[in-house]
Protein backbone atom coordinates (compact mmCIF):
# COMPACT_ATOMS: atom_id res chain seq x y z
CA UNK A 1 0.00 0.00 0.00
CA UNK A 2 1.17 3.33 -0.77
CA UNK A 3 1.61 5.86 1.98
CA UNK A 4 1.40 9.37 1.65
CA UNK A 5 3.68 11.75 3.27
CA UNK A 6 2.45 15.53 3.66
CA UNK A 7 4.95 18.25 3.45
CA UNK A 8 3.41 21.83 4.55
CA UNK A 9 4.92 24.92 3.80
CA UNK A 10 5.61 27.61 5.94
CA UNK A 11 3.75 28.23 9.11
CA UNK A 12 1.73 23.90 8.41
CA UNK A 13 -1.50 23.32 7.41
CA UNK A 14 -4.48 24.26 9.59
CA UNK A 15 -7.36 22.36 10.20
CA UNK A 16 -9.01 23.66 7.48
CA UNK A 17 -5.93 23.19 4.76
CA UNK A 18 -6.36 20.34 2.25
CA UNK A 19 -3.75 18.55 3.33
CA UNK A 20 -5.14 18.23 6.86
CA UNK A 21 -8.29 17.04 5.20
CA UNK A 22 -6.29 14.23 3.48
CA UNK A 23 -4.48 13.46 6.58
CA UNK A 24 -8.03 12.95 8.07
CA UNK A 25 -9.58 10.77 5.42
CA UNK A 26 -8.80 7.55 6.94
CA UNK A 27 -6.63 6.80 3.82
CA UNK A 28 -2.80 6.31 4.53
CA UNK A 29 -1.72 9.63 4.83
CA UNK A 30 1.12 10.73 7.34
CA UNK A 31 2.08 14.33 7.92
CA UNK A 32 5.73 14.93 8.36
CA UNK A 33 5.86 17.48 11.53
CA UNK A 34 9.11 19.85 11.53
CA UNK A 35 10.87 21.42 14.51
CA UNK A 36 9.93 24.99 12.95
CA UNK A 37 7.08 26.02 11.01
CA UNK A 38 7.94 29.66 11.37
CA UNK A 39 11.75 30.06 10.96
CA UNK A 40 12.25 27.08 8.77
CA UNK A 41 15.87 25.52 8.22
CA UNK A 42 16.31 23.41 5.15
CA UNK A 43 18.28 21.00 6.47
CA UNK A 44 16.35 20.10 9.33
CA UNK A 45 13.22 19.95 7.28
CA UNK A 46 14.86 17.65 4.58
CA UNK A 47 16.16 15.49 7.36
CA UNK A 48 12.57 14.76 8.41
CA UNK A 49 11.70 14.23 5.61
CA UNK A 50 14.37 11.68 4.58
CA UNK A 51 13.93 10.05 7.99
CA UNK A 52 10.38 9.45 7.96
CA UNK A 53 10.21 7.88 4.93
CA UNK A 54 13.48 5.87 5.56
CA UNK A 55 11.63 2.37 6.61
CA UNK A 56 9.32 2.63 3.60
CA UNK A 57 9.47 0.56 0.60
CA UNK A 58 10.73 3.95 -1.86
CA UNK A 59 7.84 2.28 -4.56
CA UNK A 60 5.42 2.90 -1.77
CA UNK A 61 6.01 6.18 -0.62
CA UNK A 62 4.48 9.43 -2.20
CA UNK A 63 5.48 12.84 -1.27
CA UNK A 64 2.38 15.27 -0.89
CA UNK A 65 4.08 18.85 -0.68
CA UNK A 66 2.56 22.82 -0.37
CA UNK A 67 4.21 25.91 -0.88
CA UNK A 68 7.80 26.16 0.51
CA UNK A 69 7.27 22.21 1.20
CA UNK A 70 7.79 21.88 -2.38
CA UNK A 71 11.44 23.44 -1.99
CA UNK A 72 12.07 21.11 0.46
CA UNK A 73 11.22 18.03 -1.42
CA UNK A 74 13.41 19.54 -4.20
CA UNK A 75 16.47 20.21 -1.72
CA UNK A 76 15.41 16.27 -0.57
CA UNK A 77 16.14 15.38 -3.64
CA UNK A 78 19.15 16.70 -4.18
CA UNK A 79 20.95 15.42 -1.07
CA UNK A 80 18.72 12.37 -0.47
CA UNK A 81 18.54 11.33 -4.32
CA UNK A 82 16.58 7.52 -4.58
CA UNK A 83 13.49 6.44 -6.56
CA UNK A 84 10.14 6.69 -4.69
CA UNK A 85 7.26 6.28 -6.65
CA UNK A 86 5.98 10.27 -6.82
CA UNK A 87 5.42 13.78 -5.58
CA UNK A 88 2.88 15.90 -5.38
CA UNK A 89 3.88 19.98 -5.35
CA UNK A 90 1.22 22.42 -5.10
CA UNK A 91 1.58 26.14 -5.31
CA UNK A 92 5.46 25.89 -5.19
CA UNK A 93 6.42 29.33 -3.77
CA UNK A 94 9.05 31.31 -5.31
CA UNK A 95 11.19 31.54 -2.49
CA UNK A 96 13.54 33.81 -4.44
CA UNK A 97 11.38 36.67 -5.37
CA UNK A 98 12.12 39.76 -3.36
CA UNK A 99 8.18 39.98 -2.64
CA UNK A 100 8.99 36.54 0.02
CA UNK A 101 10.36 38.03 2.91
CA UNK A 102 9.49 35.01 5.31
CA UNK A 103 12.62 33.99 7.75
CA UNK A 104 13.98 30.74 6.42
CA UNK A 105 17.21 29.28 6.07
CA UNK A 106 19.10 27.26 3.42
CA UNK A 107 16.30 26.80 1.08
CA UNK A 108 17.89 29.07 -1.98
CA UNK A 109 18.85 28.60 -4.53
CA UNK A 110 15.62 26.51 -5.26
CA UNK A 111 17.33 23.14 -7.13
CA UNK A 112 16.52 23.06 -10.56
CA UNK A 113 17.71 19.28 -11.65
CA UNK A 114 15.44 16.96 -12.55
CA UNK A 115 13.78 15.22 -10.14
CA UNK A 116 14.56 11.19 -9.83
CA UNK A 117 10.96 10.43 -9.39
CA UNK A 118 7.28 10.95 -11.16
CA UNK A 119 6.76 14.29 -10.12
CA UNK A 120 3.53 16.66 -10.59
CA UNK A 121 3.12 20.73 -10.16
CA UNK A 122 -0.34 22.24 -9.97
CA UNK A 123 -0.29 25.91 -9.67
CA UNK A 124 -2.83 28.50 -10.64
CA UNK A 125 -2.96 31.70 -13.04
CA UNK A 126 -3.17 34.07 -9.49
CA UNK A 127 -0.76 32.88 -6.86
CA UNK A 128 0.75 35.56 -5.17
CA UNK A 129 3.54 33.30 -4.24
CA UNK A 130 4.45 32.53 -7.60
CA UNK A 131 3.51 33.35 -10.96
CA UNK A 132 2.34 31.29 -13.67
CA UNK A 133 5.65 31.39 -15.93
CA UNK A 134 7.27 31.04 -12.84
CA UNK A 135 5.36 27.18 -11.72
CA UNK A 136 6.00 25.95 -15.14
CA UNK A 137 9.44 26.50 -15.59
CA UNK A 138 10.13 24.82 -12.26
CA UNK A 139 8.01 22.23 -13.27
CA UNK A 140 10.63 22.04 -16.69
CA UNK A 141 13.26 22.01 -14.55
CA UNK A 142 12.18 19.04 -12.09
CA UNK A 143 10.70 17.09 -15.23
CA UNK A 144 7.03 17.64 -13.74
CA UNK A 145 3.55 17.04 -15.12
CA UNK A 146 2.43 20.79 -15.06
CA UNK A 147 -1.69 21.13 -14.39
CA UNK A 148 -2.47 25.03 -13.88
CA UNK A 149 -6.03 24.55 -12.31
CA UNK A 150 -7.08 28.27 -13.29
CA UNK A 151 -7.67 31.28 -10.18
CA UNK A 152 -7.01 29.29 -7.54
CA UNK A 153 -4.77 31.69 -5.46
CA UNK A 154 -2.23 29.53 -3.34
CA UNK A 155 -4.26 26.79 -3.34
CA UNK A 156 -5.05 27.21 0.29
CA UNK A 157 -8.10 27.42 2.43
CA UNK A 158 -7.82 31.19 1.38
CA UNK A 159 -8.33 29.90 -2.09
CA UNK A 160 -11.48 28.10 -1.26
CA UNK A 161 -9.19 24.95 -1.02
CA UNK A 162 -10.24 22.96 1.85
CA UNK A 163 -11.76 19.19 1.20
CA UNK A 164 -9.78 19.13 -1.97
CA UNK A 165 -11.40 15.85 -3.99
CA UNK A 166 -9.77 16.54 -7.15
CA UNK A 167 -6.30 16.28 -5.43
CA UNK A 168 -6.90 12.95 -4.19
CA UNK A 169 -7.98 11.73 -7.63
CA UNK A 170 -4.39 13.85 -8.52
CA UNK A 171 -2.97 11.15 -6.69
CA UNK A 172 -4.05 8.25 -8.35
CA UNK A 173 -1.41 9.19 -11.19
CA UNK A 174 1.06 7.91 -9.17
CA UNK A 175 -0.94 4.14 -9.09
Amino acid sequence: MTTYFLIPGLGNSDQNHWQTHFENSGENFVRINQKSWDEPHCADWIHNIENAIANYQPSKVVLVAHSLGCTAVAQWATRFPRTIKGALLVAPSDIENPVYTFPMTGFTPIPLEKLPFKSIVVASSNDIWVSEERAKFFADAWGSDYINIGEAGHINVAGGFGEWPAGINLLKRFE
